[in-house]
């Protein structure tokens, strides 16, 4: 009896997103070694002298047509050394953070085994909230500025939509959806249910990575738009279907409802009540309706094309 309690155990953790519950597994075996590499205290502490040794060091991090004029006035300019100041005052020695990314990166390496954990890069980019992380195969880029708390005055020319989730409880979130991006192969097909559905997969993924970790803050939402959400899924549904848009291949679509933007554009008057990306959020759903009526694990689901999610999914919206 053991035994067979303890097969139905691990085919229960290695099927992801199969409920809307958080699914906890133990990571704890897992061997993951984390290496943070504070750019920015180097940088900041460069001098004319020094300089030529830290662009040997990080060659990739300095652009060869730029002459070093340039790099030593931002290491004197008074805003980055203002921003460089906040962010050792959040951020400290980073090892509250460097717990919660190796717990990361253990979730991501229980689904992917093959995945190695990259350098870790912290750097200050003067706010280029485009880049707040970047991610590829050896390095993970993390702009600190860009994580100071949504109320710290250098936002203050940022539109809400985007400075709400300049908080530094959104970093593993960020990190998790830069590395989703590496595992879900793009769509040939341009309709715009294969565009939601191919989100969705991406947001199941985080559901993977992070499993305690909110709906709201995986959306990039504030409590009161997922509410909104989970509020009017039928309406947003009957939207769809009623203007045909699900196998739309009009390019608009992705600016309407996929793009990050401060609401969704119905061209309704719920327009300005709406959060952006809602169909990301329903690409969402139905992926997740799709784990909860096939037996399929979380490496078959990204194998499998946006059509034969949706037409499987049994997806209906919730009254």
């Amino acid at each position: 009896m053991n035994k067979i309690i303890g097969v139905l155990i691990i085919l229960l953790t290695v099927i992801s997103c199969k409920t809307d519950e958080k699914k906890q597994i133990d990571v704890s075996e897992i061997d993951i070694t984390i290496s943070v590499d504070r750019f920015e205290e180097k940088f900041y502490a460069a001098t004319k002298e020094s300089l030529p040794q830290l662009k040997a060091e990080y060659p990739f991090l300095f652009p060869v047509q730029n002459p070093d004029t340039v790099w030593l006035n931002r290491i004197q300019d008074p805003k980055e050394l203002e921003l460089y100041k906040k962010t050792q005052l959040v951020f400290g020695d980073f090892k509250a953070e460097k717990l919660e990314i190796a717990d990361l990166f253990k979730h991501v390496k229980y689904y992917h085994p093959t995945f190695t954990a990259p350098e870790i890069i912290t750097l200050i980019t003067n706010l280029d909230f485009q880049n707040k992380v970047m991610y590829t195969k050896n390095y993970l880029f993390i702009s600190l500025d860009l994580f100071l708390g949504k109320d710290d005055e250098v936002y203050e020319g940022f539109p809400l939509y985007l400075a709400q989730n300049f908080e530094k409880t959104q970093l593993p979130v960020a990190i998790a959806k830069a590395i989703s991006q590496q595992f879900v192969i793009p769509e040939k097909s341009r309709q715009f249910i294969d565009l939601i559905v191919n989100e969705g997969k991406k947001m199941c993924l985080l559901d993977s990575y992070l499993p305690s970790e909110t709906d709201a803050r995986k959306m990039e939402y504030s409590t009161d738009q997922l509410e909104w959400a989970i509020t009017n899924e039928q309406q947003i549904w009957k939207y769809f279907i009623e203007n045909k848009l699900l196998y739309s291949t009009d390019a608009d679509l992705y600016t309407r409802f996929v793009a990050n933007a401060p609401f969704s554009k119905f061209y309704i008057d719920i327009d300005k009540e709406s959060p952006g990306k809602i169909g990301v959020w329903l690409g969402w759903q139905i992926v997740r309706s799709y784990m909860n009526n096939n037996n399929v694990t979380l490496q078959q689901l990204l194998q499998t094309n946006a059509e034969e999610i949706f037409k499987k999914s049994k997806y209906k919206p919730k009254k």
